[in-house]
């Protein structure tokens, strides 16, 4: 979930990952002709389309095969799958979009301003799009049309409560709560080991697959509930798997950030001894020996010039490489 600029200056080039404190080899970047490649919004709707028909598709193939072919998969194979599935697209695509693919973890990070509000509404309609093309797939493929609503005909891939619609309440709650909480810890907060953050947040998810799933279905994703719903016309108990995930989310969010809670502005913290400039200065400022850095920060979206871009405690590695 980082986000990676690469830029060229008249005197030096400087690749950074500054979500991760990782210095990246300027060969693996697609363009350093410009002062600085940027992911437009167009491509994050694309990557979370594509994560979330990815994860969808995935996901509910496993409870198919699961269901049909006398349950090779078993309840741990499903939760693998789906965690697996999930690790997998945050490294594909987390640098693009962010990885969330899922309303409740956009809505959650916009509440606690890591995410641009306005970007919200987008995000939401690519990964609804994704999840119910996906589950369309699914019906194609495995011809599930025989009383799925029901579920005593043919295998319904979609999430409904197997308890009491209080107790799936909570479960959906807990689950996403602590997903949530982990993606806050693993996605946002620097003092984290941010390579790692696909591993912690696909291990997170099947745990909550594991202790939930029997109970509400582990949803803990309104698009992964809605694709399926709407496929398949079964909206049966619908309103529990989006507003459970979405309060779990605002508050594993919201419960994170009191832990993180500083005096120090968020700039202060990435970069304490930067000068915030303009964008259209950076040509001006590129004459001198410094290095320009795009610092992540999807609120504001702010520059920053560093005299001494090495000297950041040991912790980023920086290294200025000729042009």
């Amino acid at each position: 979930m980082a986000e990676i600029s690469d830029i060229t200056t008249q005197t030096q080039t400087v690749v950074l990952d500054i979500e991760n404190y990782q210095s990246i080899d300027d060969s693996r970047s697609s363009d350093l002709s410009g002062p600085l490649v940027s992911v437009s919004f167009v491509q994050k709707l694309i990557g979370e389309f594509v994560g979330t028909f990815t994860m969808i598709f995935a996901g509910c193939s496993a409870i198919v095969v699961n269901e049909t072919y006398g349950k090779p998969v078993t309840l741990p194979g499903i939760a693998l799958v789906w965690g697996l599935t999930v690790t997998v697209m945050i490294y594909s695509i987390g640098h693009v979009s962010g990885a969330h693919f899922n309303p409740a973890v956009s809505i959650a990070f916009a509440s606690s301003k890591k995410f641009p509000f306005n970007q919200v509404p987008g995000y939401i309609a690519a990964q609804l799009l994704g999840s119910t093309l996906a589950s369309a797939v699914l019906r194609l493929v495995f011809h599930l049309d025989d009383d799925v609503c029901s579920l005593k005909g043919d295998v319904y891939v979609g999430t409904y409560p197997s308890n009491s619609n209080t107790t799936s309440f909570v479960m959906e709650f807990i689950a996403t709560f602590n997903l949530m909480f982990v993606i806050s810890a693993v996605a946002t907060d620097k003092r984290a080991t941010g390579s790692f953050a696909g591993i912690a947040i696909g291990a997170t998810i099947v745990l909550d697959i594991l202790f939930s799933g029997p109970i509400s279905g582990a949803s803990m994703n309104p698009a992964r509930s809605l694709g399926p719903a709407l496929i398949w016309g079964c909206y049966k108990d619908l309103w529990l798997y989006i507003v459970s995930p979405v309060i779990g989310a605002l508050s594993g969010a919201w419960t994170y950030g009191l832990l993180r809670s500083t005096k120090k502005s968020y700039s202060e913290i990435i970069r304490p001894n930067c000068n915030k400039v303009s964008s259209r200065d950076r040509q001006e400022a590129s004459q001198d020996e410094i290095c320009v850095l795009r610092v992540v920060d999807p609120a504001n979206q702010n520059y920053f010039i560093c005299s001494s871009p090495t000297d950041i405690n040991g912790k980023c590695n920086v290294t200025c490489k000729l042009a």
